[in-house]
């Protein structure tokens, strides 16, 4: 029998029980005040047992958290999911960028309201970072995804192409203009307007900014020299600056004559084009889920879970993609919020993949999953 139908019985037996009880009880000569004193002690027995909630409220744990805007659409999925399948759980996330994600998880001179139980980052922690967090860190790599340049150009028919040399010339500020010849010998017999490039850029510290800038890096030896990878950039010529994934996208689809990087969740949300981006191989690919997915497809994941790929190769692998690590730390001194962080993201990476795909997201290699779990498993009350 089910176990609700089961104690619903229960409950209707105890009420009849009680019905006649009283009943009897009104046949005698009782005086009102015991009477009333029975009954009510025999209400308040079955009321209690009817409302008692599925957990009880001294177990109610609530976790809160920091950081990435670029796994943001999903986390949001997630925690609404995990809340409505475990009441017992309230989670809040604020969504305010890595670089103020990792300031709150480590914790220093914060105000009450900006302490978390737990952050995220497209960057991951460096050593010194790690070092600076007394209760010992877990980096928990829980999503991957790809960073796309995204644009506004409302007269371009097809799909835009860019090279290496043309994205990275429009971001060192050497290509200004939308007819320049690096742009049109990669797009032959497109029209391309003389209108002056406006880059849309992150003003804050940012782990997107961080996975774009790993990659020009890696492929750029001008940007290599005068940059390096970066959460936050000084950009060059006439930059709109905005906050999150959400703002840049926001930024690029009001802006003609715009181009920017933002994560490509927000991209396809907001219905933005997307630029096809040469590769390690020179193949020109398209940003999707299959394409960002490939480029992480024969990646090892290192010991300390820190795995970047900032020029992956494959023919079919797309060239900017990043995992997102959530922020744990090793020692909690509340065991339940201990057990309570490692629940709910045991479920992100076990049944939480599902969700993936439908929000702008890869679900993550085996590999790093299965890495993931056993990390999971060191965290302590």
């Amino acid at each position: 029998m089910d176990v609700k139908v089961a104690r619903d019985l229960a409950e209707g037996m105890k009420i009849m029980h009680l019905e006649k009880q009283c009943h009897n009880m009104l046949r005698q000569p009782v005086s009102l005040i015991v009477l009333v004193a029975i009954v009510g002690a025999l209400l308040g027995c079955s009321s209690t047992n009817r409302g008692k909630p599925a957990q009880a409220p001294e177990s109610r744990v609530a976790l809160k958290g920091a950081g990435s805007t670029l796994v943001s659409l999903l986390f949001k999925h997630w925690f609404l999911t995990y809340q409505n399948k475990y009441p017992g759980v309230t989670i809040t996330y604020a969504s305010v960028g890595s670089g103020e994600g990792i300031r709150r998880f480590i914790g220093k001179n914060l105000k009450e309201e900006e302490m978390v139980d737990f952050g995220a980052s497209d960057a991951a922690l460096n050593n010194e970072q790690i070092a600076s967090v007394s209760t010992g860190v877990v980096l928990l790599p829980v999503a991957a995804g790809g960073v796309v340049l995204a644009y506004n150009l409302p007269d371009f028919e097809g799909d835009l192409r860019l090279s290496r040399k043309a994205y990275t010339g429009i971001c060192l500020g050497e290509v200004r203009y939308w007819n320049d010849p690096l742009i049109a010998q990669t797009n032959p017999g497109k029209k391309l307007p003389k209108l002056e490039i406006i880059t849309v850029v992150r003003q804050d510290g940012s782990g997107t900014t961080f996975a774009f800038t790993k990659h020009l890096d890696a492929i750029s030896e001008k940007w290599h020299l005068r940059y390096g990878p970066l959460t936050r950039v000084s950009w060059p010529g006439t930059a709109l600056r905005a906050p999150g994934n959400e703002g840049v996208a926001g930024r690029i689809k009001e802006s003609i004559g715009s181009i920017g990087y933002t994560a490509y969740a927000f991209a396809k949300e907001g219905g933005l084009k997307m630029a096809l981006l040469e590769n390690k191989e020179r193949e020109f690919v398209k940003p999707t889920e299959q394409s960002c997915a490939a480029a992480f497809a024969s990646a090892e994941i290192p010991e300390d879970l820190r795995l970047f790929i900032p020029d992956p190769a494959g023919r079919d692998s797309y060239p900017i993609v990043t995992l997102t690590w959530a922020l744990l730390y090793s020692k909690y001194e509340d065991s339940k919020k201990a057990a309570a962080v490692r629940d709910l993201f045991r479920w992100c990476l076990l049944d939480g993949q599902k969700y993936t795909s439908e929000t702008g997201y890869l679900e993550l290699p085996q590999n790093i999953a299965a890495r993931t779990l056993t990390a999971l498993k060191t965290i302590t009350p």
